[in-house]
């Protein structure tokens, strides 16, 4: 009989893993005509997640675990459970119930008899989520789907069922630095988008400030695009064909007029533009140059201290 491995990342979800796992078991059972594993990874959790984790183990020979020496994120969280797994197809998702369980069994039924390689899912609705948060993630994912050649699904959520072969081809690509949206649709393959509605957490709270899900986008866009590199170049062409014009309009004008030294706070707000701009495009280059950095020490993804 085929598998299903779920890879479920946790990070102190101690109050929302027996909700979660409750509800999978409900799933699993319906879908009698398949088997499961459930690959949870405890990604350094600082509460009872991981004793929970043990116990659903201990209870049912399905469970098996992995748990990391420290906090590593989401993404390697991800990388592991799926590199952990056995099944002939894949799923990801997360342990607050954002991510419902019950479309499983039409997931299953696009790839089997559909012909799909994937079944992912996205969001249609943003409802609960603060506005200016709304606004600045459909803004990222009009930008990075203009200049990115990886599909990138505006409401994309990881929660996605992967055949084996598509897996394979996801963990081919190890580098250290991970958008896992941008890899699933950079790998290609056939993909059927399930809709739902936004749905709140279970228990808890979310682990993603605005500040921790802007500094992920401009790692997104890092890693699949080099469109920022083109646009500095674009910047410094402009201010350098600007500053042509200029120096040609001054010293015509001191030529003819004899203009005095006069203007130097409209010269003051030039320079500090200018400065402002040049730092910009540094730091667009420096992103790269960290990744490129991280990249060459070849450290591992992620680390495991314990295992079952």
């Amino acid at each position: 009989m085929e598998i299903i491995s779920i890879c479920i990342p946790c990070y102190n979800e101690e109050k929302s893993l027996p909700i979660f796992y409750n509800e999978i078991i409900r799933i699993a059972k319906l879908m009698n005509e398949i088997e499961f594993e459930f690959v949870f990874v405890d990604d350094g959790s600082s509460d009872n997640t991981l004793n929970i984790i043990k116990d659903l183990a201990k209870a049912d020979n399905r469970v098996r675990y992995i748990s990391f020496s420290r906090n590593f994120g989401k993404e390697a969280a991800l990388y592991a459970g799926i590199k952990y797994s056995k099944g002939d197809y894949v799923a990801v998702m997360d342990a607050d119930m954002q991510d419902p369980p019950a479309l499983l069994p039409n997931m299953l039924s696009a790839i089997k008899e559909e012909g799909y390689d994937c079944a992912a899912t996205r969001r249609n609705s943003r409802n609960g989520e603060p506005v200016i948060r709304s606004f600045f993630a459909r803004m990222f994912y009009r930008i990075v789907k203009k200049i990115s050649k990886a599909e990138i699904i505006d409401g994309a959520r990881d929660f996605r069922l992967m055949t084996r072969q598509m897996v394979n081809a996801v963990l081919s690509m190890g580098e250290y630095n991970r958008f896992s949206k941008g890899i699933f649709g950079w790998v290609g393959f056939k993909t059927k988008w399930f809709e739902f509605e936004n749905i709140e957490r279970v228990a808890g709270e979310t682990k993603w400030s605005f500040w921790k899900l802007f500094i992920y986008s401009i790692e997104g866009i890092v890693a699949f695009s080099t469109v920022p590199l083109a646009l500095s170049s674009l910047i410094g062409l402009f201010f350098c064909f600007a500053s042509f014009v200029l120096i040609v309009v001054i010293i015509s004008k001191t030529l003819l007029w004899g203009d005095p030294a006069t203007g130097w706070p409209s010269l003051a707000s030039i320079v500090f533009f200018v400065g402002g701009i040049q730092l910009f495009c540094t730091g667009i280059i420096g992103n790269y140059l960290a990744n490129i950095y991280l990249e060459t020490k070849g450290r591992p993804i992620y680390i495991v201290k314990q295992e079952g």
